[in-house]
This record gives structure tokens, sequence and C-alpha cells, in this order.
């Protein structure tokens, strides 16, 4: 394994604390990201027990109007091409809240989540309708589903490889339980932008791996499913949407050997990865000094977004209470909790526009159309946001 890039120890992205755990000091975690010269699987370094990460979790997906809006255009979409119906069966690995598989059930095709975060799967059956097995997904589970009838037409997996320790036994699931003209439909953050726009902050101890096609490819086809179709996709920093079936039962599309071709320029070349610390590096300065010159003027600077991606952000960068006045977001899951690392208290974003800090640092960049509408009132009356990925600006 080649290094890439080492972001230090770092508390679990995700760990929010409760005001009584302030007292106590938090576990860290090394964090550091490499690459395979020969399979071109980038991936961190320490995994951190799926047990410890995933049982009780804190992002619901249907807190972000994106994201659903995502889900339902590709559930539309699959539904009609795949010409589905009261005897099809969707399922969706990592399935969160219900908010892709409400879609086929409101629509009448059956549906099941396997979500192993037991309080986000409650909320799926009991808020949305969709039946969900808090479980984690794998080869074990997939042919005890199979035995008991369930075979899936399609199967989804939206952001949930990169967070897999065992790729191979989800991979050989999907091989079990999909049928012989079925389609599994996999999303996840390419890597390619991710070095492109120095989205480093997508880097957690949740986030094993960093895919290209290459590794992908040679990865379904391990387990007797071929990729026949891909899309890059904006959502997240830029994705990748593959679609895989069972080797040699429909032909390859010019796309994935258009996007093959593409990465064997880069997958596997060292000065591919070189130079991104240096762009982190570089990154850090410009926020940080953006910062410490809005504080030396008396600004006062508040956070969006208590997510994953910004606790990476800013224990790496080292900005905290210095900097930071309060956190906000919408997830009312959050709202009360401290982050990790920084401790910051996370607020109701309707403090924005209560308080009406002078700025408002944007980690939740990736949805930054979404979150800047959200927040015109807030914007109307003086409030400007900073985005810092994939540089720094000023909204």
């Amino acid at each position: 394994m080649n290094p890439i890039l080492s972001l230090g120890q770092t508390p679990l992205a995700n760990a929010l604390l409760r005001e009584e755990q302030l007292a106590y000091t938090e576990s860290t975690w090394p964090l550091e990201l490499a690459w395979c010269p020969d399979c071109s699987l980038a991936q961190i370094t320490e995994t951190v027990p799926p047990e410890v990460l995933f049982r009780e979790y804190s992002y619901f997906s249907s807190f972000s109007d994106t994201m659903v809006a995502h889900a339902r255009t590709i559930a539309d979409r699959m539904r009609e091409s795949r010409q589905l119906g009261p005897q099809s069966l969707v399922v969706e690995i990592a399935s969160n809240d219900g908010y892709l598989l409400q879609w086929y059930h409101k629509a009448g095709i059956p549906v099941l989540g396997i979500e192993p975060a037991q309080n986000i799967a409650r909320v799926a059956e009991s808020e949305r309708g969709v039946r969900t097995i808090s479980e984690f997904f794998g080869k074990e589970i997939a042919e005890q589903l199979a035995a008991a009838g369930h075979r899936a037409d399609i199967i989804h997996a939206n952001n949930v490889l990169a967070h897999v320790a065992d790729l191979n036994g989800v991979v050989a699931g999907f091989a079990n339980m999909l049928k012989p003209d079925g389609v599994v439909v996999v999303e996840a953050p390419y890597l390619k932008d991710l070095l492109d726009h120095v989205e480093f902050d997508t880097i957690y101890h949740e986030h094993l791996c960093y895919f290209s096609l290459t590794a992908l490819s040679r990865l379904f086809l391990n387990h007797g499913l071929t990729i026949v179709d891909v899309e890059r996709l904006p959502i997240h920093g830029g994705s990748l949407r593959i679609f895989a079936v069972p080797t040699d039962s429909a032909p390859v599309q010019p796309s994935v050997i258009q996007l093959l071709e593409d990465e064997s320029g880069w997958v596997r070349d060292a000065a591919s990865y070189a130079s991104f610390g240096a762009r982190v590096e570089s990154l850090r300065s410009d926020l940080v000094g953006l910062l410490d010159s809005l504080k030396a003027q008396g600004k006062r600077i508040a956070v969006y977004g208590a997510s994953a991606k910004g606790s990476t952000l800013l224990n790496y960068f080292g900005i905290g209470a210095e900097h930071i006045d309060f956190v906000v977001d919408r997830s009312t899951v959050k709202q009360g909790f401290y982050t990790p690392g920084t401790r910051l208290k996370i607020c109701d974003p309707e403090r924005l526009v209560t308080d009406q800090p002078d700025y408002c640092l944007l980690l939740t960049w990736n949805f930054a159309d979404e979150v800047l509408k959200q927040q015109s009132q807030y914007r109307q009356r003086g409030g400007k946001f900073i985005i810092p990925i994939p540089e720094v600006r000023v909204a």
C-alpha cells in the first residue's frame, strides 16, 4: 500500500457528544489514506468495528431534500424501465430511513430494506412503511433470504460500499440474492472527483474505500457480476452509479468501456496521488487564514452542517471554538449534541436568523444549492456563507 495522506488521530466522525460526555476524553483512531497500485483501490488503513460505527447512527437521509429527490428520480426510472409490479421485489442495502424504498412502496411494489442501524430501521418501518431487517448485509444473510424466496429484481446500494470491510462478502451477497434477469444499482463517491476537487473531508473512519470503476469492475467480476453501464453523477461532490448484472446476461455499454479507458491513464499512476496532500495543506492555509482574518475584524462565524465530512475538516484543520461561535444542523437528531473533537454545540438552523452571525462556514458543501436556498432569509439580512471545497469562496 502506498500512502496518500495522513490525517492523524481523529475521533469517529459521527460520534456526537452529549453534554455530560464533555468531561471525558474521547477515543481517537488513526486516519490514513493509501492506495494499492495492483488493484487500484484507495482505502484507509484502520478498520473500526462496524458494530461501533453503525448500530446506532445519526445520519438520516430524509433530512436532505436533495437526497430524497435524487432517490425518487432513480426509483421512478427503474420502476418504469424494468416494468416492475406487485410480483417484483426491490431490495436496498443500508436502506437508512426508507428515503429511497418509499417511492417503490408507494407505487405498490414490494420492498425490503436491510439497515444495520436499529434506530434508523425503526423509523423506516414506523414512518414510511418500509419493511426493514436490522442486520449487516453479507453473503450469509443473502443466502438465507434467497432460500426463503426473497430474490430481487433490483438491489440498490447507495453510498454503502465505501463503508464495508467485507467487500467480497457483500458483492457475493448481491449475486446470491439477485434474480437471473435482475440488476444491482450501486452509487459510490468517485475517487477521481475526490482527487481532482481536494475532497479530503470525505475521508473518515466509516469510509473504508474510495472507488474507481477499475476497482469496482474487478470486484464484481470476481463474483459473477458484470458492470454493464456507468454514469457520473454530481451528487456528494461526484459519484459513480453502476449497473451490474449476472455475467453474460447483457452487453457492456460504451460508457463502461470509455471510462475504463480514461482511468487507465491515471488510476495506477503514483503521480495522480502525489500532489493531493500538498493541495490539502494549501486549502487549510487558505481557509484558516480567512477565518483568522475575519475574527481579527471582530466578525462572528457559525458553521452549517454537523456532518461527518465536517468533523474531518474541523479536526484536521484545527478549527474550533476560537473561530466558531456555534454549529447548526437541520437534523433534529443531532440538535443539542456537541461535535466530535471540537465540542461545538449543535443548534437549530433558525439560530442563523435569530443570532445573525456575519459568516457561516458551510461544511455540507455537497448540498450547497439546497442550503443556500433554505437560508435565503439569513443571506438577505447580510449573512454570508463560506464554502471550503474545492476552493475557499464566499457566497
